[in-house]
């Protein structure tokens, strides 16, 4: 139950797949996944060009804020309900190819 959160960056595009990629993991790993007001990425061939995206870094800080309250709130959670447990015990196999 760590909040995750995936921040892409490049040049031109590629951001998407790779951010929806990355999103996967956390929602295979039990991890709550922190959102922004858009897709958490910047664009830019250096970082003086990231700078320059403002939508990208506007993005960046409403990302930051809302881990941030998703953190907070998750750790009350946890001290007022404590966490549930994971089941791990059933894995499907098909060794007769069925």
């Amino acid at each position: 139950m760590k909040v995750g959160a995936a921040v892409v960056s490049c040049r031109r595009c590629g951001n998407t797949a790779s951010f929806d990629v990355l999103n996967k993991y956390f929602t295979i790993s039990s991890m709550p996944v922190a959102s922004s007001t858009y897709w958490n990425q910047v664009h830019g061939f250096t970082a003086e060009d990231v700078k320059k995206d403002l939508e990208g870094i506007q993005t960046m800080r409403n990302l930051a804020r809302n881990m941030s309250f998703m953190m907070k709130a998750f750790a009350d959670a946890k001290e007022k309900y404590r966490l549930s447990s994971q089941e791990r015990e059933a894995f499907i196999s098909f060794p007769d190819g069925k």
